[in-house]
């Protein structure tokens, strides 16, 4: 299978970083109300780590399955836990993608953050299938269905600006409906020093799109239930009580 972040996972951590940090405060909360049940946190599509270090701070004694097929990004993932040895010590990576890396019996969470775009729709609901046979009753899934959720064109829009050094990286997105059920991506990273380029990376990847009354029927046939993470539109998924 291509590695669609063959080219671009020098620029994905920095410029998602800003993500992770709005979000943290309220992720670290959900999990650690999670602290009296057992099993692992999984972390599907792991990416360099970030969501792995949040759920490793909020449940301190948790084992952590991070599952990242990507090569690339395995790399920047396994370099951070090497800079955490107990975390490092916790932390199972799996290169597997999330419908074939093997599940535990029971987790206490699932983190499928930035994900889910990559599955096909019967792939995606194999997805809550897997993890529904696994979750603790009391546990929880935590998902986000970025934009677009239809097969629309976005505009070109510039991302974040991350100064390393005297470089600057930058990078803009936009996409383009491909089918369906389907955008094209088309991403530009660029590398700067004193305002000049002196380099680029374009790439291009599919991303499938779902609405979120999609996907509230199929959580509903597995009996999840989502709720709001905080303030954000991430959603918790609960299993659904009699």
């Amino acid at each position: 299978m291509t590695d669609p972040y063959a080219h671009s996972a020098p620029f994905i951590d920095p410029m998602i970083a800003g993500f992770w940090e709005q979000i943290g405060h309220s992720l670290a909360a959900e999990l650690t109300r999670l602290s009296a049940l057992d099993g692992p946190v999984i972390d599907l599509g792991a990416g360099a780590g970030r969501g792995t270090r949040i759920a490793a701070a909020a449940l301190p004694e948790a084992p952590l399955l991070a599952v990242e097929p990507s090569a690339a990004m395995r790399t920047a993932l396994l370099a951070r836990l090497m800079d955490d040895p107990a975390l490092a010590a916790r932390t199972t990576v799996m290169a597997e993608g999330a419908l074939e890396c093997p599940f535990p019996e029971r987790a206490r969470a699932v983190l499928a953050m930035n994900m889910i775009g990559h599955l096909a729709p019967d792939e995606r609901r194999s997805l809550w299938a897997r993890i529904t046979t696994c979750l603790d009753p009391a546990g929880t899934v935590v998902v986000n269905n970025p934009p677009p959720t239809v097969p629309a064109a976005v505009p070109r829009v510039a991302g974040a600006t991350v100064r390393v050094g005297t470089y600057d990286y930058r990078g803009w997105s936009e996409a383009e409906p491909a089918g369906d059920q389907r955008v094209l991506w088309h991403m530009t990273y660029e590398t700067l020093h004193q305002g000049r380029v002196v380099a680029r990376v374009e790439v291009e990847y599919d991303w499938w799109v779902v609405t979120d009354e999609e996907l509230r029927a199929e959580w509903a046939a597995c009996d999840l239930v989502p709720r709001t993470l905080g303030d954000t539109d991430i959603r918790v998924l609960d299993h659904q009580t009699s």
